[in-house]
């Protein structure tokens, strides 16, 4: 068992801090600033001429396409070299997400067939597309299963008809995978389908941003009689559930590694404070509670690093089965940053609540990892779930 990054992921990983001390962290003023002043308005943190920038920059360097296939222009470097990439990233508060996104990107390579590849995964795959995912509804968030939304073939067409809210990059999408009960009776055992929607499709509006903690800007999107040929079906008629759960495995992926970025960059600013700031004619680091600050945040980082590259790793292997995984790490990399980021404003007092530093913004932006992909509560529940049902992993005993 061997804990150390092959030599190439080390590379990769030294490229993109130099890209995140180079173009990055420049533009972390400008995104406090634009955040404060955007209200209740979705405009965006990085204006689009400098994500386009960042964009060729990525590309430039090497870093664009890490886990797409190599037949589709891709590097296929796979999940470890992604995770690796993301707490890099994240080291910044610039929300920048190198395209394409990995969890739809997931999803689509799993489901995409025929004509779909050329029409939609190959230029989602190279960055030429955007997409969304419409999953959650009113009354259907942690709980998928529950969803409303309906799709029913009529007159050799599916029609769309339902509500749902919460959609990050809806109104910039070109298109949106939709996820729609398809057999009632069968609900998550074979009655939800996946469908391709293109943006400005006849019946699909996208009229509501919710304004949340932090930088997201998620949207409300309805489908009133929504027609989609059967080429749309993403994947098998009814089985979409699968292909869904295992994309917001991804995700919940991503957030760790989102969690790990944000919690170096936290040790980043508490080391110099602790040993540079006097009070009461002692430095900081002669604290005790500050030294179990730095000692507890620091090892929370690091448990959290090991259980998401080991999930990692087990994409990478093939693991068809890692929701339980998925879980811990999204459970543990949430609430690990949560900790750590008040920790760190803790040790900086005033000044850490002020937006002359990143601590604040981090508390928010963080914040939301708690509940989406999966509130804390329920994810401790299907870890427990499967456990209690199944056993302990075989690998222990």
């Amino acid at each position: 068992m061997d804990f150390t990054l092959p030599e190439e992921l080390r590379m990769l990983r030294e490229t993109v801090a130099r890209f995140v001390r180079e173009e990055l962290r420049p533009l972390e003023k400008d995104v406090i600033r634009r955040e404060a002043e955007r209200g209740l308005t979705d405009a965006p943190l990085v204006p689009p001429e400098v994500e386009e920038h960042l964009k060729k920059k990525a590309k430039e360097i090497g870093i664009y396409g890490i886990d797409v296939p190599e037949e589709y222009g891709g590097q296929n470097l796979g999940m470890l070299a992604k995770a690796v990439v993301i707490e890099e990233l994240k080291t910044s508060i610039t929300p920048f997400v190198l395209p394409p996104d990995s969890p739809n990107l997931f999803m689509l390579k799993e489901t995409c067939k025929g004509e779909q590849i050329q029409k939609y995964f190959i230029p989602y795959a190279n960055g030429d597309m955007k997409s969304a995912i419409a999953i959650t509804e009113p009354g259907a968030g942690s709980d998928p299963a529950g969803m409303k939304t309906r799709a029913e073939y009529k007159n050799g067409k599916w029609v769309i008809n339902g509500q749902k809210i919460f959609i990050s990059n809806a109104r910039h999408a070109d298109f949106i995978i939709v996820m729609a009960v398809t057999d009632q009776a069968k609900g998550s055992r074979g009655g939800i389908t996946a469908f391709l929607v293109d943006k400005d499709t006849k019946g699909m509006s996208i009229p509501t941003v919710f304004t949340t903690i932090g930088e997201h800007a998620p949207y409300g999107v309805y489908f009133d009689d929504v027609e989609v040929p059967e080429s749309q079906v993403l994947g098998e008629i009814g089985k979409g559930f699968g292909p869904m759960q295992n994309r917001l495995g991804v995700r919940r992926l991503e957030i760790a590694a989102r969690s790990l970025g944000y919690a170096r960059r936290c040790m980043e600013l508490m080391l110099p404070q602790a040993n540079d700031r006097v009070t009461f004619g002692h430095p900081l680091a002669d604290r005790q509670a500050v030294q179990w600050w730095i000692a507890d945040s620091f090892q929370e980082m690091e448990m959290v690093r090991l259980i998401t590259w080991r999930l990692a790793c087990m994409i990478d292997e093939g693991a068809t089965d890692w929701r339980r995984d998925a879980a811990m790490v999204k459970l543990q990399g949430s609430e690990m940053i949560m900790r750590v980021v008040d920790r760190a404003m803790q040790l900086y007092g005033g000044m850490g609540m002020t937006k002359d530093m990143p601590l604040e913004y981090m508390s928010r932006a963080c914040r939301v990892w708690r509940i989406y992909e999966g509130p804390s509560e329920v994810h401790r529940w299907f870890i427990a779930r499967d456990l209690l049902k199944n056993g302990m992993p075989k690998e222990w005993l």
